[in-house]
């Protein structure tokens, strides 16, 4: 059985243009979950970034709701971003070394 080489930079760069465009794709994709009825909602893109995030003055003192909506909202990046490492982490191993890397693989998760 002959490989190709040049073919397998061939099928690379392929994939890694489709995952270029999937990202794109992600970006604009756009969902809402919510609790307590209603009362907090955070709103995410495809790339799981938060794009919003809103809790109801009935579950909280109003004045607190700007600082409690924007620390949830860091909390919840910055756990993203370590399950993203993870993620990278786990597949670098997976490929044992072999030198596979497909640039933004892991960005859109």
């Amino acid at each position: 059985m002959n490989i190709n080489p040049f073919d397998i930079l061939k099928n690379a760069q392929k994939i890694q243009e489709q995952v270029g465009s999937m990202q794109e794709r992600l970006a604009l994709i756009s969902v809402t979950g919510s609790s307590g009825g209603g009362m907090v909602e955070i709103e995410l893109n495809g790339k799981m970034e938060v794009l919003s995030l809103r809790i109801s003055p009935e579950v909280v003192d109003p004045n607190d709701i700007d600082i409690l909506q924007d620390l949830i909202a860091a909390a919840l990046e910055q756990a993203m971003e370590k399950i993203r490492e993870r993620i990278n982490s786990e597949l670098g191993a997976m490929a044992g070394g072999m030198g596979i890397n497909i640039p933004g693989l892991t960005g859109a998760l």
